[in-house]
């Protein structure tokens, strides 16, 4: 993060592009400004410049255009707005902090204002951060318009540009589950109710047969009089839904909730499945993958996959000799090798718990499971992990199976554990993988 304080507006600039990462903050008070500051400067990328008056933000309009501006509406040497209409006339869009907006204010200088918050809250701080950061992130959130309307799309999508979100368009019910299907980032889909093909209730329907609440939310629009169209969206799955003519805040804030709750919603379910030292699956979440990935290689001919378990030899001398934080160090430095070393998409990673590690190998032929099983075992003995003024250094044993697919995932684990016991036993720092002996 690289902070500029211009409050002369002499500080450096650099020629506006694309993606500039560069915002213009102009606000008079010390107080609101320095927060300002320090906030965004916690929570983006971007480079921050700050002015306190008119004067300083238009000499530095003069050589530099930003990706966006926080202004105030009032400034010492403007007290009536003038700001917006010099940003404007710069092309600049706004996110604008006022005490008060009129009207007409509002109507004039809208396709300019990204958004506007009344400095009257304890949120209000909270509310511009959170706009900074969703305007000026490298991948905006994606959202899908329908609507065999080619003017009802544009205002959408318009709506939608202002914000910064990436927009996808869709004249037909079909069109749109086509492009789902070719871009799963995809987040939200907005939906108008008339169509030709299939209306925006049956559209709603097949999302839901096809992505949970927790992949895409639907909004449903409308200009119809039927007050029970509401009610039928919301039981088809939508999340919500919007009455034509509508204000552009309005729709602009249930978007925004909608992506909101649809991030708490991941984070919530990333909690639930991960390890919270190592960010990696946990026992529970581990079982629902692999008894997934049982029935999936059960349905192929030619299915294959090995399930091995890791242990950290000798891990309570680490935590007896350094204490229980390097021994979360050592967890968190296997745990990250793991990860470098299975990033084909072929492996699920878990931690089983304490110093024991579950890998579920998918589609790779033994000799491959076993060439990279020993490269781990290799590359783990090699380490050392650097703890105060001393190196710890450390080796696994590795136990692994090949899948029984017939068989449940607890006896596979079953067996895994029995080959771990022999590489235990045989002296530790091994991997021993019952492939071999069915080789022999």
């Amino acid at each position: 993060m690289s902070l500029v304080h211009a409050a002369d507006g002499k500080s450096d600039t650099i020629r506006f592009a694309a993606k500039s990462r560069v915002i213009f903050l102009i606000e008079d008070s010390e107080a609101l400004g320095r927060l300002l500051m320090h906030r965004i400067a916690q929570q983006t990328d971007v480079e921050v410049k700050w002015f306190k008056t008119y004067r300083e933000a238009q000499s530095a309009l003069n050589g530099q255009r930003p990706a966006l501006a926080v202004s105030r509406l009032s400034l010492p040497d403007a007290i009536h707005g003038e700001i917006l209409e010099l940003l404007a006339g710069h092309e600049v869009p706004v996110i604008l902090c006022t005490a008060t907006l009129n009207r007409a204010v509002r109507d004039r200088f809208a396709a300019n204002i990204v958004d506007y918050f009344l400095l009257d809250a304890q949120s209000t701080l909270d509310s511009i951060v959170s706009t900074v950061v969703r305007f000026t992130q490298t991948v905006a959130p994606p959202v899908l318009v329908v609507d065999d309307s080619a003017t009802g799309r544009t205002v959408l999508v318009d709506l939608l540009n202002r914000q910064n979100y990436r927009t996808f368009e869709a004249a037909s019910g079909k069109e749109a589950l086509k492009l789902l299907a070719t871009h799963p980032d995809i987040q939200l889909v907005i939906t108008d109710y008339h169509m030709a093909d299939m209306d925006g209730h049956m559209l709603t329907q097949e999302i839901r047969t096809r992505f949970a609440p927790d992949r895409i939310r639907v909004i449903g629009i409308s200009s119809s009089s039927d007050p029970f169209l509401s009610a039928s969206f919301l039981k088809a799955g939508a999340s919500d839904f919007v009455y034509r003519p509508f204000i552009a805040e309005e729709v602009q804030y249930r978007i925004q909730s909608n992506l909101q709750t649809l991030e708490q919603m991941r984070n919530l379910r990333f909690m639930a499945e991960r390890d919270p030292l190592t960010g990696l699956y946990n026992r529970r979440a581990f079982f629902e993958q692999a008894y997934t990935i049982l029935d999936e290689l059960c349905g192929q001919a030619d299915g294959e996959g090995t399930v091995a378990i890791l242990d950290i030899d000798h891990f309570k001398r680490v935590n007896d000799n350094y204490g229980h934080d390097a021994g979360d160090k050592v967890i968190k430095a296997v745990a990250r090798m793991l990860a470098d070393h299975c990033q084909d998409g072929t492996t699920t990673i878990a931690r089983f718990g304490g110093e024991e590690f579950v890998l579920l190998f998918k589609g790779l032929p033994y000799k491959a499971v076993q060439a990279r099983c020993e490269e781990i075992r290799a590359t783990i003995a090699k380490l050392a992990i650097p703890y105060d003024s001393s190196a710890i250094n450390l080796t696994v044993s590795i136990g692994a199976a090949i899948l029984q697919l017939g068989e449940g995932i607890d006896n596979n684990l079953n067996a895994a554990d029995q080959m771990l016991y022999m590489a235990k036993n045989g002296g530790r720092n091994r991997l021993v993988y019952d492939a071999v002996f069915c080789e022999n």
